[in-house]
């Protein structure tokens, strides 16, 4: 049996959220390994910067990401998954720094600001827009942005505990535009039309699977 391709490393997808888990299987067979990269540094930063007992640790730890995804692949360390699963992103790995610059907007003292929770789907947006052109998708990055905070947001809300924070980011989120987004980007929209439903009623819900179906066939 010839080797795949394009294989998926399943020590990652352990470790990426289910709802993420979802969305990729609605990705492109040939950008699978693109998108997983994405969703388990976006994972391994959320966890960082929830689980540092202070901000200074976090934001050293986001450092040492900022700083590698500024070198050339070649200078990267040996051993650590990840970065070995980001040299799918093709020389394009840079495009992941504005991901590490969002999560650290998080780091304030609560109640976040409005203009955080911005900076933090801005940078979203920003790495989404880079995935787009590493897997050709093709995809407007106006329409990229628009769904990418969508998704943020109602991602936010679903995981702040301070009620004000929460709420914000769910006037937010229920503020964006959802236009279709190409085959090739239809990750985001199961992430976004699913996390915001999930937002709206506090909660996964029965009849998630069956709305992620129809975002990955439709885009809408």
């Amino acid at each position: 049996m010839p080797a795949d391709p394009h294989p998926i490393d399943h020590g990652l997808l352990a470790q990426v959220p289910p709802l993420a888990r979802l969305a990729l299987a609605y990705a492109p067979v040939a950008a699978r390994a693109v998108w997983l990269g994405f969703f388990a540094l976006d994972a391994r930063l959320a966890r960082q910067c929830r689980d540092a007992r202070e901000p200074i640790l976090a934001q050293l730890r986001l450092a040492w990401w900022r700083d590698r995804l500024g070198e050339p692949a070649s200078a990267w360390p040996a051993g650590e998954p990840l970065l070995a699963a980001l040299h799918d992103w093709r020389g394009g790995h840079g495009g992941l720094v504005a991901l590490v610059d969002g999560w650290e907007h998080l780091l304030g003292e609560a109640p976040l600001s409005e203009n955080a929770l911005v900076a933090f789907a801005t940078g979203r947006a920003a790495t989404l827009s880079a995935l787009a052109g590493v897997t050709g998708a093709g995809a407007s990055p106006a329409v990229i942005a628009a769904r990418a905070a969508g998704w943020s947001y109602a991602d936010l809300a679903l995981h702040l505990s301070h009620r004000d924070e929460r709420e914000a980011a769910l006037r937010l989120a229920r503020a964006q535009a959802v236009p279709r987004l190409p085959r090739s980007m239809r990750p985001l929209a199961v992430l976004g039309g699913v996390a915001r439903r999930q937002a709206d009623h506090g909660a996964a819900r029965r009849g998630d699977f069956l709305l992620a179906l129809r975002l990955g066939i439709t885009g809408v």
